[in-house]
């Protein structure tokens, strides 16, 4: 997959997710819960913290350590991107993970929290709200321990062809 199109992808999801939160903002107050299902609802919450919430209590320095974190793994990822440019569902994978953590990285440096609003539960239990960027991260990680699982080249087949 050329890089133009990983990126591509990538900027489809950033916009993706921008739009959503700015959307969601405009709609709900903080707080607000709109049922639409009996396990769905929406619902305008900010997440300071990373992952789950974890270090959403912490003073405020995890703002920029998480930014960092973020910013970071963002060029790690354009490099991959750019050197196994030939392994498609790879680069998928990456670019959905890029796009997603770029858009939580926008939220976290202009906002100092991650806007979420997806909510699904099963009775009174909650998972904790998400967002499309956090969905994008999860379906590029399981897209990458798909593609890792997925015979690329069978060993033996090969070892056999060359004697």
């Amino acid at each position: 997959m050329k890089l133009f199109a990983s990126l591509s992808i990538a900027l489809i999801v950033l916009i993706a997710d921008l739009v959503t939160k700015y959307w969601i903002e405009s709609r709900l107050e903080f707080g607000q819960t709109i049922p639409l299902t009996s396990f769905f609802n929406l619902v305008l919450t900010y997440n300071p913290g990373a992952a789950f919430s974890f270090l959403s209590d912490q003073a405020g320095w995890q703002r920029w350590f998480l930014s960092g974190i973020a910013g970071s793994a963002a060029v790690l990822i354009i490099y991959l991107l750019n050197k196994y440019k030939q392994e498609k569902m790879f680069c998928l994978s990456l670019s959905l993970i890029l796009g997603g953590a770029l858009g939580n990285l926008y939220d976290r440096i202009t906002l100092g929290h991650v806007v979420d609003f997806l909510d699904f539960y099963i009775g009174a239990y909650h998972w904790p709200a998400f967002n499309v960027a956090d969905s994008a991260i999860f379906a590029g990680a399981a897209l990458m321990i798909f593609d890792s699982f997925r015979n690329k080249e069978n060993p033996q087949r090969s070892k056999k062809e060359i004697h």
